[in-house]
């Protein structure tokens, strides 16, 4: 019998679709996230335009245009993406006002490419990896974090060795902040994606004790602080998650609302025993910085010095209006605080947006099933702590760290045939 002969009746294998090689690109991109932030701390962003490329080109390689604009178009038309896309508009608005008007629209860049990338992606339709990918992701978190706690054991020795970047501490403190974030829809994914295997668990948990190794050892007291909110907002809302709601709810309201006092409040009612165990850069100097930028959000309460301006806020006008005690801390950067920063510069119509988006998204959450709401809103309170105590408010590493979390969420739910998204 000839080989032609053989073949009649068995069934071809089905053709690997085309555009299979650019998805697995956009998949092996995002879930190599933790180790490049640990090599480059700044490199996410990159990441996650070049997974967007990807997943798109994969959506046009199917034929499959309209539907990548029509998802786009629809996730627009969402009153979340309206209220985003209304912090936008009046974030480019109030660059009119800016005292650097070409700075200030490139920090709106560096903020807009992120939340356009995960937009890109989810809108894309291709992004449902299989499980395999989260335990690549897993893999890829793990060693993140060991590499990054050998270093900082070994007093940055080995990449003083190599001659790269700064050799200070401080530069772990972002891979221990991504690696945090991811590892909240990774933990979740693993522990009950369908057809796991035992051993996913055990990666699952491999990849909590690592991230709590790392957030011990660095010197991020904002990733402690988030890996504290995050764990205990999970507890809480598998078992009462309509509390763990309202008080995530009203904790953010209230954050937002009274970032202009902020300082004034911590100084006067913040423990002394507390604010003395506390490391200076996060103590004293922290609130003094608080008080200076409170000042000039109060100068100019309603729209704001203009977006992108903290990093120069010294050379502001609004700097002229800041008692002179209080003035030279303006030259610091940025606030470390995300409310404040988001008052200082977009003012109270800035604030509200942002809070109309963050009340939005939690009412969203609000109609999950419990087990998928959980970890969502764990995710919700540990990035916002972090953002109050933390960097600066718009840079573009966190919002493509957050954008990624975000994702796999979502592969999450596809697998599941979950749509409430």
């Amino acid at each position: 019998m000839d080989a032609s002969s053989s073949s009649v009746g068995t069934p071809a294998p089905s053709a690997q679709p085309r555009s299979a090689p650019w998805i697995a690109l956009g998949y092996g991109l995002l879930a190599a996230t933790p180790l490049a932030t640990w090599l480059a701390n700044r490199s996410a962003p990159l990441l996650l335009a070049l997974a967007a490329g990807c997943f798109v080109a994969a959506a046009l390689i199917d034929g499959r245009p309209a539907e990548l604009s029509g998802r786009l178009r629809r996730m627009m038309a969402t009153p979340i993406g309206i209220a985003i896309g209304a912090f936008l508009l009046w974030s480019l608005i109030s660059v009119v006002w800016s005292h650097r008007p070409v700075a200030s629209l490139r920090d709106l860049g560096e903020f807009s490419l992120p939340i356009a990338c995960a937009a890109a992606i989810a809108a894309s339709g291709r992004f449902h990896p299989p499980l395999p990918w989260l335990r690549a992701l897993a893999i890829a978190t793990i060693l993140a974090c060991l590499l990054c706690v050998i270093e900082l054991a070994s007093g940055l020795s080995q990449r003083a060795a190599l001659g790269l970047g700064k050799l200070m501490a401080f530069v772990f403190n972002r891979p221990a902040i991504t690696a945090l974030v991811l590892a909240i829809p990774l933990v979740h994914g693993l522990w009950n994606a369908a057809g796991r295997r035992a051993s996913d668990r055990v990666l699952a948990v491999m990849v909590v004790l690592a991230v709590i190794a790392l957030a011990l050892r660095s010197e991020s007291a904002s990733a402690r602080l988030g890996l504290a909110v995050g764990a205990s907002c999970w507890l809480a809302a598998s078992f009462w998650p309509r509390v763990a709601r309202w008080v995530v709810g009203i904790g953010f309201v209230a954050t937002l609302t009274l970032a202009p006092i902020l300082g004034m409040l911590a100084q006067d009612y913040m423990p002394a025993t507390l604010l003395k165990r506390l490391p200076p850069m996060t103590g004293q100097a922290r609130i003094d910085i608080w008080q200076s930028f409170g000042e000039a959000a109060r100068a100019r309460p309603l729209i704001g010095a203009g977006f992108g301006t903290s990093p120069t806020l010294d050379q502001n006008p609004v700097a002229a209006l800041v008692s002179p005690e209080r003035r030279a801390l303006l030259a610091v950067g940025h606030p470390h605080d995300m409310p404040l920063q988001t008052w200082v510069e977009t003012g109270a119509v800035g604030a509200l947006l942002i809070g109309i988006a963050g009340l939005l998204l939690l009412a969203r959450l609000g109609r999950l099933p419990p087990r998928e709401a959980a970890p969502r809103l764990a995710l919700f309170a540990a990035a916002f702590a972090i953002s109050v105590v933390g960097h600066g408010a718009w840079q573009g590493w966190w919002l493509a760290v957050l954008g990624g979390a975000a994702l796999w969420f979502s592969a999450r739910q596809e697998r599941q045939g979950d749509r409430h998204g």
